[in-house]
């Protein structure tokens, strides 16, 4: 099995923290986990401009092919767009961890925080931290906005690294004949249409679940 698995690491993109607050975390997970886990950001490979069907098929293509997902679960209500990409992740029983650090209560039910309808999925664990109660601890314990980053970054990281880490021992779901994965993953090329196959290529799907399968993840 291999010892680096890449994470779609997906959330909010759309002012500076966001964009700031992805990247940094996405830094420390990868240095703290010793490159076990190499994290891919949207913000960083996303066009800026023109943003159409083609950065859907972009996303939803780094999705499909990264072994695990970070899904970034803040807000009132959850961003729609992230909503989206959990959905298509857990069609394809990819191994995910959802973060909420918004301490804010949403959604219903039994309430995770946030809606129902994205909770309670397999091999998805969550991580739910008080992002002000942290802060603040880090405040007091800490002189400068160096320090302070380091110690909530480092803690936060670790939770994630660790959730990653037991979810990754959660075995794959069977797959009923004859819905093998080659044919669940070739579906998922399909489905969502608008020039979505086209982008991947003729041999991604294939190549994706080859490498899937000597990682024992499929």
């Amino acid at each position: 099995m291999s010892d680096s698995y890449t994470i779609y690491f997906a959330g909010d993109l759309f002012d500076h923290k966001h964009l700031i607050g992805n990247a940094v975390l996405a830094d420390y997970i990868e240095r703290l986990s010793d490159g076990r886990y190499q994290c891919r950001v949207p913000q960083d490979f996303e066009v800026v401009k023109f943003r159409a069907v083609d950065v859907r098929n972009t996303d939803l293509m780094e999705v499909m092919a990264c072994d695990l997902g970070l899904f970034n679960f803040d807000g009132p209500d959850i961003d729609s767009g992230t909503v989206v990409e959990f959905m298509f992740a857990k069609m394809l029983d990819i191994p995910s961890v959802i973060l909420r650090t918004d301490f804010r209560d949403a959604g219903d039910g039994d309430r995770e925080g946030w809606n129902l309808m994205a909770t309670n999925y397999p091999r998805t664990n969550n991580v739910k931290i008080h992002s002000l109660e942290r802060y603040r601890e880090a405040y007091d314990q800490t002189d400068s906005l160096k320090d302070l980053t380091d110690q909530l970054y480092t803690r936060m990281a670790k939770d994630v690294i660790a959730a990653f880490d037991d979810v990754l021992k959660q075995p794959p779901l069977e797959k009923p004949t004859p819905m093998t994965a080659d044919i669940v993953y070739n579906w998922a090329l399909q489905f969502p249409g608008s020039g979505f196959a086209e982008s991947c290529g003729v041999d991604f799907a294939e190549n994706v679940l080859a490498r899937k399968k000597a990682k024992g993840l499929i």
